[in-house]
């Protein structure tokens, strides 16, 4: 792919960033420069969205140690991992490329708390052995703004009490998990264009930032950002997205699909600190997976760029 498709067009336009956004096209590139292999084979973990078998945009994380991801060609990225059976995008990932399946298009994104870089990268998914090999469609090194910064140590099966792996399903949040959102730092994002090219994508900001609305309704600000939207771009052609809200301290995944839109209205932005815009997110389901990472992490150190949160 090759410049902007048109929902990122309409969005650049409306928000008045056409000028920035052609300016930042430059970070778009289709290969991964050197220095960018290099952090992408140091990283534990890779944060993967697409669509299931119905069509439904979820967002994951794939976590392996550090060399499990690797740049064979300046074009393709090797992941030495798949998800377990449960993992919303098992089928889309497991059966990638196979012949029963066309490869599967996924955005990725690697991110790097401790020094706040992350890479963004789409492409076309095929199963290769125990894990994937992605041909690049797209990659970006994306600003560190209103990542927060964080260790990570690995702890083994049976650590920490023994949490044992369950999975729950649901519609609609549950008080904890409702209570979860309320006090998440950060978040990752799934999107797919019309044409089903798919995008993940970081957000953050200080615990409060996003508003649990209603079991259902989700809000959370659109900050000053690279003005690419290539989220905000994806969504005004086709509102299917998911979330990933990760238990940091826990391992737990919190898996959200549904809906979602941008909201422009001037009074609305301006009751919210800091935004720019404000995104909607309506839930249609909800999948929490226990142990679902191998991962955890130190309390964070907030971003000094992240917006106040309203009281």
């Amino acid at each position: 792919m090759s410049g902007y498709h048109r929902g990122e067009v309409a969005v650049q336009e409306r928000a008045g960033l056409a000028r920035r956004a052609a300016s930042a096209q430059r970070a778009i590139r289709s290969d991964i420069p050197e220095v960018a292999a290099d952090f992408l084979g140091r990283q534990p973990f890779l944060v993967v969205g697409g669509a299931d078998e119905r069509g439904r945009i979820w967002a994951t994380q794939l976590t392996g140690e550090p060399g499990f991801l690797s740049v064979p060609t300046p074009d393709s990225l090797v992941v030495r991992a798949l998800p377990p059976p449960d993992d919303p995008l098992a089928g889309l990932l497991s059966g990638a490329g196979t012949e029963e399946a066309d490869p599967a298009r996924i955005g990725m994104i690697a991110i790097e708390p401790a020094t706040r870089r992350r890479m963004r990268m789409n492409g076309r998914a095929v199963r290769n052995g125990d894990g994937l090999r992605v041909d690049l469609d797209e990659a970006v090194a994306n600003c560190p703004k209103y990542i927060q910064v964080r260790e990570h140590r690995t702890v083994a099966p049976g650590e920490e009490g023994g949490q044992r792996h369950t999975v729950t399903d649901g519609d609609a949040l549950s008080p904890a998990q409702q209570e979860a959102l309320r006090a998440a730092d950060t978040f990752f994002v799934a999107t797919a264009s019309d044409r089903g090219d798919a995008d993940a994508s970081h957000r953050g900001g200080n615990p409060g930032f996003v508003q649990v609305l209603t079991p259902r309704l989700l809000r959370w600000p659109d900050y000053a950002g690279n003005g690419m939207f290539l989220t905000l771009g994806n969504l005004e052609l086709n509102p299917a997205a998911g979330l990933l809200v990760p238990g940091w301290d826990t391992g737990t995944s919190l898996h959200l699909t549904g809906f979602a839109r941008t909201v422009w209205d001037v009074e609305e932005v301006a009751r919210v600190p800091g935004a720019e815009r404000l995104v909607e997110f309506e839930v249609t389901a909800v999948r929490e997976v226990v142990a679902a990472s191998p991962l955890r992490w130190s309390e964070p150190e907030f971003h000094r760029f992240n917006p106040p949160v309203a009281g």
